[in-house]
Formats: structure tokens, sequence, C-alpha cells
């Protein structure tokens, strides 16, 4: 690996901060540096951080390097005579099966995401190495000196048809529907990264000594550089993170009876055991099926009066509490006990 020269920047653009205690004592900018770097390794510091914080920084951004950064790799092959994963090819030492295990091991870089084809032409006796695959404008083969196969006889062929794909994570071998006929599915591994592992550090800045230092180590297969790794793991965490600022109570009224009601959905659920009402209207509200207060509040006064011996006394009683533990919109708290006059020609049940 190469020593880069160190150099700081601030990390996306992060404002200064303060205490997570809620105290003003501001905590200098917090900057990325990069000690050390070259195509698979890289050692990475974060800091200044606020004290206790690093970890659950660092436990995140780690588990995003290993199962979400995107990467290309081979996700199937066909072999010329071969029709199953169990079959051999003439004059190679190699079974198909064991064949397949080295494919997954061939590392791909793409300059784009979107699959596609390669192919390996060999002839005569020797070993077969992924460099032997036919490079193209799309995708270059990273590690050409990786063995794949071992040809024994100088009339030996091996033609193979790969397909390259991008994906996220490892995929298991399985036979796809939109496969062709004849294809051999090959365990892929999409993710770029080989290792990741991070520790923390107690640094003093100025007068500040209880900040801390995240150090990162990441290795990757070079289809990828760490640095980019650990920008882009950062971004993803930023991105669904950010979402998080953007829920909310759900603002279509007709699926919140609550906010058509014009009260809080605590107030919606409060029991109707729990205001303190008399047994008599109690029972009368537990008869009716009526269990919670908005279930009371979206009822019409008129259809209140209609469940037996639930009177005018009862409704006063029972708007009284609900007015008391404030349990009723405000434009209702006036007029909410005042019958209309359809309301007062309806027979009332006696309290």
């Amino acid at each position: 690996m190469t020593q880069m020269q160190s150099f700081e920047e601030n990390l996306y653009g992060i404002s200064p901060n303060f205490d997570v205690d809620g105290s003003t004592k501001k905590i200098p900018d917090m900057t990325l540096r990069i000690i050390e770097s070259d195509e698979s390794y890289g050692l990475i510091f974060i800091e200044p951080i606020q004290n206790g914080l690093a970890n659950s920084l660092g436990n995140p951004l780690r588990r995003t390097l290993l199962g979400c950064l995107s990467g290309t790799a081979i996700n199937w092959v066909k072999i010329s005579g071969v029709d199953h994963e169990y079959s051999t090819v003439p004059h190679m030492k190699e079974e198909v099966i064991e064949f397949l295990m080295n494919i997954k091991g061939v590392r791909i870089k793409s300059q784009q995401s979107r699959p596609g084809r390669l192919r390996l032409e060999v002839s005569g006796e020797g070993e077969v190495k992924a460099g032997d695959i036919m490079a193209t404008s799309d995708f270059e083969v990273l590690n050409p000196e990786y063995h794949l196969a071992t040809l024994q006889d100088d009339n030996a062929q091996l033609s193979v048809e790969l397909s390259v794909d991008h994906g996220v994570g490892y995929k298991t071998a399985e036979r796809g529907s939109g496969m062709p006929i004849g294809v051999l599915p090959v365990d892929t591994i999409y993710t770029p990264i080989r290792k990741a592992n991070f520790s923390i550090e107690n640094i003093r800045v100025g007068d500040r000594s209880d900040l801390e230092r995240l150090k990162f180590e990441i290795w990757t297969d070079r289809t990828l550089d760490p640095v980019t790794a650990f920008k882009n793991a950062s971004k993803i965490l930023m991105d669904n993170f950010f979402e998080f600022t953007r829920l909310g109570v759900d603002d279509n009224p007709d699926d919140n009876p609550a906010a058509l009601l014009g009260i809080s959905p605590e107030s919606y659920n409060t029991l109707v055991e729990s205001l303190n009402l008399s047994a008599r209207t109690l029972n009368c509200l537990k008869r009716a099926g009526i269990n919670r207060v908005g279930e009371v509040l979206q009822l019409p006064r008129g259809d209140l009066l209609k469940i037996r011996n639930f009177g005018q006394k009862s409704i006063n009683e029972l708007f009284d509490v609900l007015s008391t533990k404030g349990l009723l919109p405000s434009e209702s708290s006036n007029s909410i006990t005042e019958p209309t006059e359809e309301e007062e020609a309806l027979p009332i049940e006696e309290d």
C-alpha cells in the first residue's frame, strides 16, 4: 500500500456542532482525515466527535459498508457442452462445481451499472486464469492472475459465456425465471468491501479533553477505493436519516378521525372508564358499545339521546366532564350540550 499525504476536509459540510447535553460550548468542526489510502486499503480518522457519540456513528457506518454498497459480479455462466453443475468438461482437471466456485472469486470493475456479458475461450494444455476472460470497454477484470481451471491436454477446449450483473451484498446461486436454458447460476459477491473495522480514541482539542476520534480501517477488492466506499456509506446513512425528519402525522384527515374532530389521538383514545362518570351514564355508554371519547364525539347529539336511559342529565354530565378534562374541541365546548330544534322534537329517555 502507498502512503498518501494526510489532509483534512470538512465532512460533507457539517456545520459547527454543540454538546448533546444542551450546553452552548462549541465543538470544533468535524473533519475527515485520510491517513493512508491505496486501491484496496484505507485508514481514515474522523474528529473531533462529542464524547460518547463515536461508537454510535461507527457501528452503523461499519454495517452499511459491509452490507449496503453495490458492486459488479458474475451471476451465471453457460459452459459449452455442459448441462448441469455435476457434469465434467473433457480434459479439465476441475469438476464443473469447483469451476463455478472459482468463478465467484473473479473481481470485475464496471464503468456503468447495467448488466452485460463476457466470454472465456481457451484451448490447449495449461492454466486458465481470470485474465483469459475477454475484456470489454464496460468491464475490467481486476485479478487477472486468479486461478480458474487447469486444462490437461492439447485437445482441451473451454468455451464459457459469463453474465455480469450489478447488485448489493451476497446472493446464493439460484436459478431465476429470467435465466436462459442451460445456464449455471453462481454464488454472487457484489459487495466491494472485504473487511471494515473501527476503533475509538480520546483526544484533546484546545481546552476540550472530552472529545473522541473515530478511526476506520477499510479493505476493498479494488473495484471501489476505500475513501469513496466510506463516503458512499455515509451518504446512504444520511439519506435514510433525512427521511426521519420528514415523518409526521398523516396529513389525510379522512384516514385520521382524531384530526377530523380537531382533537389529539391521545384524547380520541381516552377510555370512558377513566372519566369518573356516574355508574348510570357509564353503563349506558358501555351497553351502546361506546368505549372511547372519540366515539362519543363522532355521534350526533340526537344519536346519543336515542341510547336507552341516556337523557339530558347524562348528556350534561358527560360533556361537563369532557370539558373539564380538556377533551373537547374548542369550538364544541360551548354548544355541544345545546339541543337543536330537530333534537328538541326527539322523545327523550328519562334519567
